[in-house]
């Protein structure tokens, strides 16, 4: 039976900013220079970045690229990480792949997701590496590819998304 000790060191408690000022400062902003002030630090990460431990190292022209370190409070019930966690973590680096082309006044979101899971993600594995790159990017729709590396270049993950891209106007 585990210990007080042992609960309490296994506590998370997670702190974030008013996502919706980030929201409103997107609206003036094009998709690449939003990522870059985010990046940079001047705007907060959305909550999920926080909630889920995961950076943004870059934003550059129809690329993007998180870091993530794994921690047992990602395990599912067989203690791995879990393929929602590591989705979430592809569904995000390849939406802002296709964020970091749209001009001020449009947004995307995602329509389908494919996920092909090659290992199991573990703590031991250290940092991680999610790029996003964009495949195509139309004027209504756009795809992009995602890949979750160790440092090494070795691949844990790897998915396709499909993206609606509409006017901010109309949301």
């Amino acid at each position: 039976m585990p210990s007080q000790a042992d609960d309490a060191a296994r506590s998370l408690t997670v702190h974030w900013d008013d996502p919706m000022i980030g929201a409103s400062a997107a609206k003036g902003l094009s998709g690449l220079e939003y990522l870059r002030e985010m990046a940079e630090g001047r705007i907060a990460p959305p909550p999920v970045a926080k909630l889920l431990g995961f950076h943004f190292v870059r934003a550059d022209q129809g690329e993007v690229e998180f870091s993530f370190l794994p921690h047992e409070s990602h395990f599912n019930p067989i203690g791995s990480v879990h393929g929602g966690v590591i989705s979430t973590l592809l569904d995000s680096a390849m939406g802002c792949s296709v964020h970091s082309l749209l001009p001020r006044g449009k947004a995307y979101t995602t329509l389908e997701l494919k996920v092909n899971f090659v290992r199991a993600v573990l703590p031991a594995n250290g940092k991680l590496l999610c790029r996003g790159k964009v495949i195509h990017a139309g004027g209504r729709m756009a795809t992009a590819e995602g890949h979750l590396q160790d440092e090494a270049g070795k691949l844990y993950a790897h998915a396709t998304t499909t993206c609606m891209i509409f006017d901010t106007r109309a949301s």
